[in-house]
């Protein structure tokens, strides 16, 4: 995995459930939707053979984590019961820790039965985009021993995008996140189990996006390692003045390398292989010799 010669935002080890993740360079995420309607990839890998060969080519293509969910979280997104959620996940999680028993497998989900479960089938992290503030999150986390990404978000995600406000969109979130790695350790997660994620598109505009991205350092709360969850956004399709995948995907890798420049420990990607690239430019930037 690509080094960056900025240090990582936290930079260290992240224990997991079952095994550790060297968090030295930035390391990249990569998303496998197994739902039917997620924003980029919904339908694509909901059967089980579909979803084992997606996952074994974006650990070659240099993903580090690979990160399951069940339920999708784009604005105005439908609710799945704990039956359908479980039922899609727990199949894929099972068959992708035999395929990889060596790989960090991440479960996106804030439903603590599914946390449970998923826990005992083998998941490394839990990736709540509602910071678990379910009741029983923390205790479901805290009793598996596994790492956990609690994000910022402004709303629901059937209307967190109507019309976002702020104050100071770095602060706010800033505070929240300190708020919620409180709330974290004092229900028993280790410090060294937490992961924060600034909710890049969950109840922002692109101003409030933009604002984040330029100033991502100072989302690191308590040393605790970002994780920077921009991949294939609409903030792109705004900025661009055009909503086609292209110009999507170029917005994500232009923010990856940012990010890798700026200590982010985490990046969640759909498109691997060119995020890798883009981290591989970084380390090649920052490691020239003779650099300034």
């Amino acid at each position: 995995m690509a080094r960056s010669s900025q240090s990582n935002i936290g930079a260290r080890r992240l224990d997991g459930a079952h095994r550790s993740l060297d968090l030295g360079a930035p390391v990249i995420m990569g998303v496998l939707n197994v739902t039917p309607d997620s924003f980029s990839d919904g339908g694509r890998y909901g059967d089980i053979d579909a979803a084992r060969a997606r996952a074994r080519e974006m650990a070659a293509e240099g993903a580090g984590i690979i990160d399951i969910g069940g339920e999708s979280t784009r604005p105005g997104a439908t609710p799945v019961t704990t039956e359908d959620e479980l039922a899609r996940v727990l199949p894929v999680l099972e068959a992708l820790r035999a395929d990889m028993p060596d790989m960090f497998i991440s479960l996106d989900t804030s439903n603590p039965v599914v946390m449970r479960r998923g826990c005992d089938a083998g998941a490394d992290m839990i990736n709540d985009v509602r910071g678990l503030d379910a009741p029983g999150a923390l205790s479901a986390v805290a009793d598996a021993k596994a790492a956990v990404c609690v994000m910022h978000r402004q709303g629901e995600p059937a209307t967190m995008q109507n019309a976002p406000r702020y104050t100071d969109v770095v602060a706010e979130v800033r505070d929240y996140l300190q708020a919620r790695v409180v709330a974290c350790r004092d229900a028993g997660v280790r410090h060294d189990r937490i992961v924060v994620d600034p909710g890049f598109g969950f109840g922002k505009s692109l101003d409030h996006n933009l604002a984040m991205l330029r100033h991502i350092e100072r989302l690191g709360v308590d040393d605790c390692p970002v994780l920077m969850g921009i991949s294939r956004k609409s903030m792109f399709a705004t900025l661009f003045e055009a909503d086609d995948m292209a110009s999507r995907i170029n917005g994500s890798l232009g923010a990856a390398f940012w990010a890798a420049r700026h200590g982010v420990g985490i990046i969640r990607a759909h498109d691997v292989r060119q995020t890798a690239q883009m981290l591989t430019l970084a380390q090649a930037l920052g490691d020239a010799p003779g650099r300034a």
